[in-house]
């Protein structure tokens, strides 16, 4: 275990958080724009360029600290676990059994 990694999950963690309402505030202002504002017109993209700017130091955390998780489940892959037994070694098949048959 790597003690930057408690550090790394709280990043992502409070950086998925704040995505989220972001995302919900986006919803919320989308919907609220006049029905002319499509995608392609000043007002839309106007809103949607300012949601992407709120965002994109939240998306630079995941780029940063997202590894972490790569990492962890390396680790876990790699580590012994007393809840799982240990697999037993394949056995080559009986040659001579299958012959008889």
């Amino acid at each position: 275990m790597q003690s930057r990694w408690v550090y790394q999950l709280g990043v992502l963690r409070d950086a998925l958080d704040r995505l989220d309402e972001l995302h919900e505030q986006w919803l919320l202002t989308r919907d609220a724009l006049p029905a002319t504002a499509k995608p392609g017109t000043p007002d839309f993209d106007d809103a949607l360029a300012a949601h992407h700017a709120e965002s994109w130091s939240y998306l630079d955390d995941w780029a940063t600290h997202g590894k972490a998780l790569r990492e962890i489940n390396t680790a876990a892959r790699k580590a012994p676990s007393p809840l799982a037994p240990t697999p037993a070694p394949a056995t080559a098949p009986d040659r001579r059994a299958a012959a008889r048959k």
